[in-house]
């Protein structure tokens, strides 16, 4: 192959894991965006509920009771719902990186590969691979 057959090559590997790669963001924003509005529906229900709950308390020590209820059950809806976010964007942002990552190891070409540190081996080595003497 010549350099422009490995240009092009490279260059349409690249717009097809940038394609992949919004695909992903796309969909996982839109999760987000679910998510999020289905939270807000029910922590508003949550908040009705406790509302009716305390004009028909009748005495001080109930309305106290319910408030710490109330309190407790929507700190731990958030933080459920934080661990839910954080969740999903971890898994965006792997999903994203996949395409790329393929780029970035070589797999479309020559790369560098990596010998990783062991107790047995204690030294990190890298060698440069060429596609074209391993094909």
């Amino acid at each position: 192959m010549n350099i422009y057959e490995d240009a092009t090559r490279t260059s349409r590997s690249v717009a097809d894991s940038a394609l992949q790669s919004f695909t992903v963001v796309s969909r996982g924003l839109q999760q987000l965006a679910t998510e999020t509005s289905e939270f807000g529906k029910r922590s508003y229900e949550h908040q009705m509920t406790m509302l009716e709950k305390l004009l028909q308390a009748r005495s001080m020590d109930k309305t106290f009771e319910l408030q710490n209820d109330f309190a407790k059950s929507i700190y731990q809806s958030w933080v459920s719902q934080a661990t839910k976010l954080g969740e999903i964007y971890a898994d965006m942002s792997r999903e994203a990186y996949k395409p790329f990552e393929q780029i970035a190891l070589g797999s479309y070409g020559g790369g560098v590969e990596y010998t990783r540190e062991t107790p047995q081996a204690p030294v990190k080595t890298a060698k440069v691979v060429d596609a074209q003497a391993s094909a």
